[in-house]
């Protein structure tokens, strides 16, 4: 499933996506142009994307766009408000982590994929700043999470890469 732009869901997202019932509400972090906001949305779930450019994303009824950046030391854009399932692929930033593990409801499935130590060989990210330390994904759910699925790994699709995935339901 492609949106107007070509761009495909993660096989990771779309792997677990099953996870999240039809009525739950997703949140999309650093949505770009909505691939996975999109996709979810299809499915009938409601979305709410957040990026600092919404003009990117896909235009679908079930998307709320919330434009907001989300490191420029502004308070969080959906205080109080919590998600049955938050999405975050190709994104790290580690000082929003606690927030977004917050925003997870109780039951609540976080599906989380980006760039780990190694990847710095294929290219871009390379600096640590955006790059997972080896297991970190694990210690950012540990205690407050059961882990489903966990990868840390090299993929040869859409590039080389060096990544880290998990899936996660919020006990």
């Amino acid at each position: 499933m492609a949106d107007a732009r070509g761009s495909t869901p993660s096989p990771w997202i779309l792997q677990w996506a099953g996870l999240i019932p039809a009525e739950a509400t997703v949140l999309d972090v650093a949505a770009g142009s909505g691939r996975h906001a999109l996709f979810f949305a299809q499915r009938g779930n409601p979305v709410v994307a957040v990026d600092r450019d919404i003009s990117r994303l896909a235009d679908h009824p079930n998307i709320q766009a919330v434009e907001a950046d989300l490191e420029n030391g502004s308070p969080w854009p959906l205080p109080n408000r919590t998600f049955g399932a938050v999405i975050v692929t190709n994104y790290l930033y580690r000082r929003l982590i606690p927030t977004l593990v917050q925003t997870v409801s109780h039951g609540g499935i976080l599906l989380y994929e980006t760039f780990m130590i190694g990847n710095e060989r294929f290219g871009k990210p390379s600096r640590p700043d955006f790059l997972l330390k080896d297991g970190e994904l694990l210690e950012i759910v540990r205690g407050a999470f059961s882990v489903i699925a966990y990868e840390a790994r090299m993929i040869s699709e859409p590039r080389m890469a060096m990544v880290q995935r998990i899936a996660a339901r919020k006990t």
